[in-house]
C-alpha cells in the first residue's frame, strides 16, 4: 500500500499523531525510504514481464519502479547497516549493550533518512514504534542477507522476541484498543494477536479484499476474531471487502 498510492495517507496520520503503533510488510517499510531516493512511474497492469526484465524495471500493480532505485537503495542502506553493527559490537560487555530489532531497525532508518516525505521520518519525529514481524521478506532482507557475508564472521543480530513483548505490552496497556487492518496475512494477524493479549480490542475495522471461505486469517470476518478473544464480544467492528483493488491504486500512484 505504501507502494501503490496509500503512501500520503499513512504519512498524514503519523505525522499528526494519529495512531499509536504501526505494524507492516517489509515492502510497506523499504518501498517508502525507496519513494525518497527515485521515482516510480505508471504503466499498466497488462505490461509484459518480459518486455520489463530486459529493460531494468520491476512491475508493481500498475507501477513501475526501475532497478537503479534498488541499487540506490543498496547504497544508502549498507553503510547504515555497517554502522549499526559497530555499534553493536562496541556495545557488547556494557550496562548499554545494543539489542537491535525491527522495529529500532525503523526507527534508526526513519531518521537517517531525514525526508519528510517518508513515513518513518515522521514515525521517528513522534516515536511513534512501527513493528514488522516479516523484515526480511524483501529487499532489505536481501541487503541484510548480502551484508552478513560482506562483514563474516561478524554479524548484525536482530532480535524479533524483544518486539513481540514490546507490541503485546503495548495492547495489555492501552485504556482502550482499536485496530485499522488493511489487508490480510502476518500482519493482520500480528495485529489480532496482540489484541489477544489484551482479552480483545474494543473497535476493529476491517478492510480487504480476501474471502472467508478458504479459511485463511486472511479472510476471516471480525466474528471469528471474536471467537479467539482478538476481538470483545461487544466490541464495534466492521469488514469492508473491496473487490477491486485496482481503483485504490490510481488514487495516488507515486506517492
Amino acid at each position: 500500500m505504501i507502494s501503490s498510492g496509500l503512501r500520503g495517507i499513512f504519512r498524514y496520520l503519523v505525522e499528526h499523531k494519529h495512531v499509536s503503533c504501526i505494524v507492516t510488510t517489509a515492502g510497506g517499510i523499504e518501498e517508502d525510504f525507496i519513494k525518497c531516493l527515485g521515482d516510480t512511474y505508471m504503466s499498466s497492469f497488462s505490461a509484459k514481464g518480459s518486455d520489463l526484465r530486459a529493460k531494468g524495471l520491476n512491475r508493481i500493480g500498475n507501477l513501475m519502479v526501475p532497478n537503479v532505485n534498488y541499487c540506490a537503495f543498496e547504497d544508502w542502506v549498507v553503510p547504515i547497516l555497517d554502522k549499526m553493527l559497530e555499534e553493536q559490537e562496541a556495545s557488547k560487555g556494557t550496562d548499554s549493550e545494543i539489542n537491535w530489532t525491527p522495529s529500532k531497525v525503523i526507527h534508526r532508518l526513519g531518521k537517517e533518512i531525514n525526508d519528510e516525505r517518508s513515513v518513518y521520518y515522521w514515525a521517528y519525529k513522534n516515536d511513534i514504534p512501527v513493528f514488522c514481524p516479516a523484515l526480511t521478506d524483501g529487499s532489505l532482507g536481501d541487503m541484510l542477507y548480502f551484508h552478513s557475508f560482506k562483514a563474516s564472521p561478524r554479524q548484525l543480530k536482530i532480535d524479533i522476541v524483544e518486539d513481540i513483548r514490546r507490541v503485546n505490552t503495548i495492547a495489555v496497556r492501552a485504556k482502550r484498543a482499536g485496530m485499522i487492518i488493511l489487508g490480510g496475512g502476518v500482519v493482520k494477524h500480528h495485529i489480532a494477536n496482540a489484541c489477544l493479549m489484551r482479552n480483545g480490542a474494543d473497535y476493529a475495522v476491517y478492510i480487504n479484499t480476501a474471502q472467508e471461505f478458504d479459511g485463511s486469517d486472511a479472510g476471516a470476518r471480525p466474528d471469528e476474531a471474536i471467537s479467539w478473544g482478538k476481538i470483545k464480544p461487544g466490541a464495534e467492528h466492521v469488514k469492508v471487502c473491496v473487490p477491486f483493488m485496482s481503483s485504490i491504486l490510481d488514487l495516488e500512484a507515486i506517492s
